[in-house]
């Protein structure tokens, strides 16, 4: 029997493993080259109280399903990948990020964008508060500042408390410094965060 040494199994393994990858590889560029298209889904959503039915592909995010399939581009694509939040809308009245969730997933749900939050002759007093203390400057960012708000002052409602409050007993508060944590997805490039602040202890009452 021959012997064999290590540098010749290593050499085997590497040729194999290589053969394997790039077989797996045409295998699948070949799946795709031949493959069937996916099929649309039809896919019922309620946007800002309003009913709509559209013919997606399945794995169109919800925020594209907003802004190209239902024009309202308010909700804005910054990043794409969740790590902004300036996609921020509200599910049933929690906040999510839209990049991040497909639109078939949210059949049933009501769903809250800037556009619904207010109209210009009747403001959200999020939006008025963020247009008094220039809670914005380009104004790309807003959008998703706004309804990650409208959230905040949602789970403060209802007492969800934050990684920095002290006491989990104790009804929420909203200091500074829990606006900062709960607000800390949704990324201002032009650093407007103490005027975002003030807007936000503005439109929830809280004292300055």
């Amino acid at each position: 029997m021959n012997d064999i040494d290590r540098r010749t199994i290593l050499t085997t393994a590497t040729i194999g493993v290589a053969a394997l990858v790039n077989g797996g590889f045409s295998a699948v560029a070949e799946a795709q080259a031949v493959g069937d298209p996916v099929q649309a889904m039809t896919t019922r959503l309620t946007v800002n109280g309003r009913n709509h039915s559209l013919d997606l592909d399945p794995r169109t995010t919800l925020l594209d399903a907003l802004r190209e399939h239902l024009g309202l581009t308010g909700t804005k694509k910054g990043c794409d990948q969740g790590q902004c939040g300036a996609c921020t809308v509200l599910v049933e009245g929690r906040r999510i990020n839209a990049c991040l969730s497909l639109a078939v997933m949210h059949e049933g749900d009501a769903i809250t964008t800037i556009e619904g939050l207010g109209t210009q002759g009747d403001l959200h007093p999020l939006q008025r508060a963020f247009i008094e203390h220039d809670g914005y400057q380009c104004g790309y960012c807003t959008p998703g500042q706004i309804m990650s708000a409208a959230g905040l002052l949602d789970e403060v409602a209802r007492g969800v408390p934050s990684h920095v409050t002290g006491d989990l007993t104790a009804a929420a508060t909203l200091s500074d410094e829990e606006i900062r944590e709960r607000m800390s997805g949704n990324i201002c490039r032009c650093a407007a965060y103490p005027n975002i602040v003030a807007a936000i202890r503005d439109a929830a009452g809280a004292p300055s």
